[in-house]
């Protein structure tokens, strides 16, 4: 802490007693449920019999030794991909830090890997004041962009700026790039601290409890499914679609049907589902049209994909380019009912902009300000190629490639799945 007053030149007394520092031989064990068998609803068993294995992971936090000193660091900060409520928190408790240690340059990347190589793009100074506030409002001080230059490139620029500590922000393509600047800076022998802070609205990056931005998913998605419900049971024979984020994953789309308890139906990547059929989700919201006389379906926009036509088409961060689940649906639905005769009302909500762009709640507010903090911590240990999250309600450091191997998804036997078929009440769809 710096002494506010010359009283305490030689530190404040109350920190001579302080056991605030993590030993770096601290671990966080990474599985903590011990399953007796692998027909165990939801056991994730390394081998057939289910035997226990310990796993574990460095503890997150600030260090007695430091391995650089405060006066030699230029730090700089870039956030990739797309928007995510949050993302200034993290980029002002990183600054902010920063400052604590002692760092006097502090800079921001603009719009993502490409500010390291257009010529046009000045960094950005960062202090205290310039971040004050910046976490009272959505969307990222820095700007995001897809893509970028060649990882040498990057490299070479990071080499000309004098940067030796780096904090990306971004998800598992974002973190791909992060982990080859690692493999480059260590290629050179450059003494550069690589750290990335998961920034995924899906809730998709491996081994973490959960990542910034997704409470706020959540709950802001309270909103489209609460007006897909009123227009749905206001309407003669209504039904209300509402499509959230979720590319691979439907964490959110799960998530929100179980908050809400106003969803009939939810669809999800990782459940494999009929819209025609006896046991069709058509069929299904026929059933509940005679019964309830409305309904709600709550669909990830990656679910059902296989219906709709294929284009092969990337984004510059080289995801496929989605077809739109939401409205092939209320097409479809339009279509089955028109077939029947009978009159119904269809609403689409797709609430994607408004749910990113949106600020940060107290629940994601904390987290990220914890993340932007140990984030820092880590880098002043001396750490690089890590990536800070939280695992059984700990802090720790996950080596990068680690958490990029794959995609977090729902298991379809996961008690939490299993839950939210048991509010929804819909059956299987095959």
């Amino acid at each position: 802490r710096t002494p506010v007053t010359e009283d305490f030149a030689q530190g404040y007394p109350s920190d001579e007693e302080w056991h605030g520092y993590i030993n770096n031989n601290d671990r966080v064990l990474l599985k903590t449920i011990n399953y007796s068998s692998p027909t165990s609803a939801g056991a994730e068993c390394i081998d057939p019999d289910c035997t226990w294995v310990e796993q574990w992971v460095h503890r997150a936090g600030p260090r007695e030794k430091t391995y650089f000193k405060p006066e030699e660091v230029k730090a700089a900060i870039v956030t990739c991909g797309g928007l995510c409520p949050g993302l200034n928190d993290v980029i002002r408790q990183i600054v902010i830090t920063l400052e604590i240690y002692g760092v006097k340059q502090i800079v921001g990347i603009p719009f993502g890997y490409r500010g390291f190589s257009n010529e046009e793009l000045a960094e950005m100074p960062l202090s205290r004041k310039v971040v004050q506030n910046i976490h009272l409002s959505g969307g990222s001080l820095l700007g995001v962009s897809r893509g970028g230059p060649k990882v040498s490139d990057i490299v070479d620029s990071i080499q000309e700026r004098g940067i030796n500590m780096l904090f990306v922000l971004g998800g598992n393509g974002t973190h791909a790039g992060a982990n080859a600047i690692h493999d480059e800076c260590r290629r050179r022998r450059m003494q550069v601290a690589v750290v990335g802070v998961p920034k995924t609205i899906d809730n998709d990056i491996m081994l973490m409890d959960k990542t910034f931005g997704f409470d706020t998913a959540v709950e802001e998605a309270q909103r489209a499914i609460n007006s897909a419900y009123i227009e749905a049971h206001s309407a003669y024979h209504g039904i209300g679609i509402v499509k959230l984020m979720g590319r691979s994953s439907g964490f959110i789309a799960m998530h929100a049907s179980l908050a809400s308890g106003q969803i009939d139906i939810c669809l999800i990547p990782e459940v494999p589902f009929n819209l025609h059929g006896p046991h069709g989700v058509l069929q299904h919201l026929k059933y509940l049209l005679e019964t309830k006389g409305s309904a709600v379906v709550c669909v990830a926009e990656g679910a059902g994909q296989d219906f709709l036509e294929k284009t092969n088409a990337k984004d510059a961060s080289g995801n496929a380019v989605l077809g739109d689940i939401g409205v092939h649906i209320q097409q479809q639905i339009k279509k089955y009912f028109k077939e029947f005769g009978v009159t119904t009302d269809v609403k689409y909500i797709d609430p994607t902009y408004m749910i990113r762009a949106c600020r940060a709640n107290a629940s994601d507010g904390i987290l990220c300000t914890v993340l932007g903090q140990n984030a820092v911590h880590g880098a002043f240990a001396g750490f690089s190629g890590i990536t800070v999250g939280i695992c059984n309600t700990h802090y720790v450091y996950f080596p990068i490639p680690e958490v990029i191997a794959q995609p977090k998804v729902v298991d379809p036997n996961s008690r939490m799945w299993h839950r939210c078929l048991t509010s929804t009440g819909q059956p299987d769809f095959l």
